[in-house]
């Protein structure tokens, strides 16, 4: 695992392909309260780039760029959570995307266990550590042990994809986890409105 550290954006010029893994750390989980520290970006191939950002400098056209663009499919374990995050402090819309998380609940029907560290340890047989995810990620320099927490939660996301997404067509079930991740924007945005716990679906 090569991980490379970038301050308040990527480099110009540097292509992750098609599809992109992508987590962030942040100082809590309220997107509207607790800033954006670190976003982690991987190709699957043993590479990690993070991009760690001071406190209010969100300036970052090379990130914002990928983000947003129609041809790079980008991957999560939990899309909802960090694309509000990426709404509210760059203000992007990220899209399309791909989230390992829903893609689990609607193969993995058998069990309720689908964090990332659950589903790594059933279908990759890795065990993930998951001593660092409730460290401080706000400081200007972060330990090895940070570095190498965050890399982690983006290296195995395609490797995950590819079970699932056969799972899915084995289910029958890849359209609706399609118009899913289509709607992820829109619940995000919901959730950064204030609609964050009521299920508006709900009779």
């Amino acid at each position: 695992m090569n991980i490379h550290l970038h301050k308040g954006d990527l480099p110009d010029g540097l292509d992750l392909g098609g599809c992109v893994a992508i987590d962030s750390e942040t100082m809590g989980l309220r997107p509207g309260r607790d800033r954006l520290c670190l976003v982690q970006l991987s190709a699957g191939d043993g590479e990690c780039h993070l991009v760690q950002f001071a406190p209010e400098q969100y300036d970052a056209p090379n990130l914002k760029r990928l983000l947003a663009d129609p041809a790079v499919t980008k991957l999560f374990h939990y899309a909802r959570f960090d694309i509000a995050v990426f709404r509210h402090y760059l203000g992007v819309e990220t899209t399309p995307l791909y989230c390992t998380k829903i893609a689990s609940k609607l193969v993995r029907t058998y069990t309720d266990r689908h964090g990332l560290k659950d589903l790594c340890r059933e279908l990759l047989g890795v065990d993930l550590s998951k001593q660092q995810q409730s460290s401080d990620w706000g400081g200007a320099e972060l330990t090895q042990d940070q570095l190498a927490y965050a890399a982690s939660d983006v290296l195995y996301l395609h490797r995950l994809k590819e079970i699932l997404d056969e799972r899915l067509a084995r289910e029958g079930r890849s359209e609706i986890a399609a118009g899913c991740f289509r709607f992820l924007p829109f619940r995000a945005a919901l959730d950064l409105s204030g609609w964050s716990e009521e299920d508006i679906f709900a009779h």
